[in-house]
């Protein structure tokens, strides 16, 4: 059965919904147990539950004696068990109750994989997938979007008949990034979500703790499972004055990326909060969360205000914010509430800023970008100018960029690089096909893509420089590590506003600040952009456009779900073989890995998108862009069954046949970057045991645990200077594995020497089953089996 949307209403002004919010605020909460509010228009069975929050939060409150930020509130309101939770900050393992699951389409098979594995007949909590990974940017929306229909068709059957069996919501191809759909249309104030996308905290923009987690972490609240977390710490970002001029909500968290790096955020929700907010959209605030994924940020969010429910409103939602308004005393930090570190911005006098290239964390700001550019040597010429993805692809962001492209037209004003536009939604595109900034785009010969992920997450057929030529591109997007949009390595990526991006596409040239410098029209004219400017919400609301959403069946027993048992994509899992109950003596090491690795390091995006449902495939990308410390080389390790230097899947593919187990020797954040577990998966799948670092990104680790891997870190950062990859190893310590104890990594040199090197790890009681059990899906399966 198909649902179409409703076409939003009017929106009121920011002073009515003010006054509105006043009266509402007024409610006497006895109404909130009685309400009744859908959590969307598409599950009218599903509520909206603040009283569970009320309830929780009145035991936490008696237990703890101390004022609550908002993400103690809304993390809290979710606890299993209140009453008997340990809650420790930075120290706790929490039991959660999420709201709602989502997927995207790559990680989903995978998920769906794993649940199927459960033999559990329906999700116990609302799901929905959302096709928009597999969508190559080629020639533009129509021609691409018919091109991914077909050569992933076989992957989309299964997505619709697997999401239609299990009772789970599905957005076909077509309907946009995961989480704009879910920003317009599931996100709510107050909510806990969990999501299969480093990407999920963009729902904090509507004042939700949204979470990106590896598929395994999705099943297990498919099955009614509590989920776990890590009692996160609260870091505080307050905010005065006021964003004016060239400066826009990308450029707070392209601060905020500049001071905390990209994992300064670990283990903490960062939480914004001052007079500034007000002076921020909605979908801006969700800008800044969404990119909260780049300090290593569990999540990030805003406390609830007007602009929140304005966009509520916009969205066919009003009676989510009347609901949210009447609760909005726990929708926003308690007075006095303590932070474990205070960041200060002053938006009246934050300048735009650019970040890169190659990490997303080295910031500049444009005053300084020029002069910095000449200084590294970074390739000058704009070969292509990037807007969109889920970063920034509002109304007000296409609207902002429109504005400046009206300028340059009026002023005859041609651009000097390549500009493309994605779309974040099949909504966003209708309405702004119908506003008029498609065709502005059009004008200035810009390319509209299919409403999905694009070249944002890898997913770019692009020929204009070939691969190993340095270049530089500017993109609206969140993530530029090494190749990570167009798969060259030699691409320098900045990552910027869809203002600043626009306008360097006029300029083609790094050394242009738009704020100062001008430009020259056709009839040599000295042509000077004036600040952008763009509607918030669109004033006649928003256009739908095409439906594109599948509801579950209501008689769902003779849906069957299609996996071609020939196909090169699609794969039933085995499960994995349970731990042997003994130390690992004298095993290999496959990489001793240097530098920066990634989760795109370990497992590849682009092209490999393909088969993400086919475990044995994908696992042919493992680790091939992790770098060998032995020779500085990519995808090139010792194989010491050959004598010979292979590719790291072909010589771990030998170690496995051999039934040799090997270990993975990382460097700082290891598995930054996307959720993608695959990156854990493959590891676990051609042999590995352990993958011992300097220091973990959080979401690797857990999929690591998950998958019965152990991930280990040394104690003294130093020592990973002591292996040698010749060396073998033993870990020792493993039959006593309890929380805190120490493991031991042995190094056992080829002179016959011995070194012992101390390691620590995270794992609580219920993670060392799921290492006990061969991986938690193993241990859920034995559950339902018992």
């Amino acid at each position: 059965m198909l649902v179409s949307h409703s076409i939003a209403k009017a929106v009121r002004s920011g002073a009515a919904s003010r006054t509105v919010a006043a009266a509402t605020q007024r409610c006497t909460f006895a109404s909130i147990a009685d309400k009744k509010v859908s959590m969307s228009q598409f599950e009218n069975d599903k509520f909206i539950n603040y009283q569970r929050i009320e309830n929780n939060l009145k035991i936490v409150r008696d237990r703890l004696q101390h004022p609550l930020t908002l993400a103690e509130k809304i993390v809290y309101g979710h606890l299993d068990n209140a009453k008997e939770q340990d809650i420790a900050r930075g120290n706790s393992y929490l039991k959660l109750r999420p709201d709602r699951v989502a997927c995207q389409d790559a990680t989903a098979q995978m998920a769906l994989l794993q649940f199927m594995s459960a033999g559990l007949p329906t999700v116990a909590v609302p799901t929905t997938v959302h096709c928009d990974h597999l969508i190559e940017a080629q020639k533009g929306g129509v021609a691409d979007l018919a091109r991914a229909e077909d050569i992933n068709k076989e992957v989309y059957d299964f997505l619709a008949t697997c999401t239609a069996k299990y009772g789970i919501g599905f957005w076909r191809p077509g309907s946009g990034i995961i989480h704009q759909i879910i920003l317009e249309n599931y996100a709510f104030p107050g909510g806990l979500m969990i999501g299969t996308d480093s990407h999920t905290p963009n729902a904090g923009g509507l004042g939700m703790v949204a979470v990106g987690v590896g598929g395994a972490d999705a099943v297990d609240v498919m099955a009614d499972i509590p989920w776990e977390l890590k009692c996160p710490n609260v870091i505080g970002v307050k905010l005065t004055g006021k964003l004016n001029g060239w400066t826009s909500p990308k450029d707070v968290i392209l601060k905020v990326a500049g001071i905390l790096t990209v994992k300064g955020g670990t283990g903490a929700i960062v939480e914004y909060f001052g007079d500034g907010v007000d002076s921020i959209s909605c979908t801006g605030m969700a800008t800044i969360c969404n990119m909260g994924a780049e300090i290593g940020a569990t999540t990030s969010l805003f406390p609830y205000n007007h602009r929140m429910a304005d966009y509520l409103k916009a969205t066919s939602r009003p009676e989510a914010a009347e609901y949210a308004n009447a609760f909005r005393h726990n929708l926003t930090a308690d007075k006095g509430a303590k932070y474990d570190r205070v960041i200060e911005i002053d938006l009246n006098t934050l300048e735009p800023h650019i970040n890169g290239p190659f990490t997303p964390d080295l910031c500049t700001p444009i005053s300084k970008f020029a002069e910095t550019a000449v200084k590294n040597g970074w390739p000058l010429e704009v070969k292509v100018g990037l807007i969109g993805s889920c970063t920034n692809s509002s109304y007000e962001d296409m609207d902002r960029a429109a504005s400046l492209a009206k300028q340059a037209i009026k002023a005859g004003v041609k651009v000097k690089s390549q500009f493309i536009i994605t779309p974040g939604s099949e909504q966003i595109r209708a309405t702004i096909a119908r506003d008029g900034q498609s065709d502005i785009f059009e004008q200035i010969n810009g390319t509209v893509l299919a409403n999905a992920c694009g070249p944002c997450i890898g997913q770019w057929d692009r020929h204009d420089v070939k691969k190993g030529e340095p270049n530089t591109i500017v993109t609206s997007y969140n993530r530029n590590f090494t190749g990570r949009n167009d798969a060259n390595p030699a691409t320098h990526a900045f990552v910027t506003s869809p203002e600043l991006t626009t306008a360097m596409v006029f300029a083609g040239t790094l050394k242009f600040n738009p704020l100062t410098d001008t430009l020259k029209t056709a009839d040599g004219k000295d042509f000077k952009f004036e600040a952008p400017n763009g509607k918030e919400l669109p004033p006649r609301g928003y256009d739908p456009g095409m439906n594109t959403y599948q509801a579950p069946p209501a008689d769902r027993s003779k849906v069957e779900v299609k996996v071609a048992p020939t196909s090169n994509r699609l794969q039933l899992l085995t499960p994995f073989a349970k731990w042997n109950g003994k130390d690992y003596e004298n095993i290999e090491i496959l990489i001793k890995v240097k530098g920066k690795c990634t989760t795109d390091h370990i497992s590849m995006a682009g092209p490999w998108l393909k088969y993400r449902g086919h475990l044995d495939n994908i696992s042919n990308n493992m680790l091939i862009g992790g770098i060998n410390s032995a020779n500085d080389k990519a995808n090139s390790v010792l194989n010491i069954l050959s004598g010979k230097f292979e590719p790291v899947p072909q010589t771990a593919r030998a170690y496995k046949a051999a039934g040799k187990p090997w270990v993975v020797i990382g460097d700082e954040n290891y598995g930054e970057g996307s959720s993608r577990e695959h990156a854990a998966l493959e590891v676990r799948h051609l042999g590995g045991v352990a993958v011992i670092v300097k220091s973990f990104a959080r979401i690797h680790e857990t999929n690591l645990k998950k998958q019965g891997m152990l991930p280990l870190v040394f104690s003294n950062p130093a020592d990973y200077d002591k292996i040698d990859p010749s060396d073998k190893v033993s870990l020792i310590g493993l039959t006593k594995l309890a929380p805190g104890s120490p493991v031991t990594l042995r190094l056992n040199k080829k002179d016959g020497s011995k070194v012992d090197i101390p390691l620590k790890h995270t794992f609580n009681e219920g993670q060392i089953g799921w290492f006990k059990s061969g991986s938690a899906l193993n241990q859920m399966a034995e559950k339902v089996v018992a």
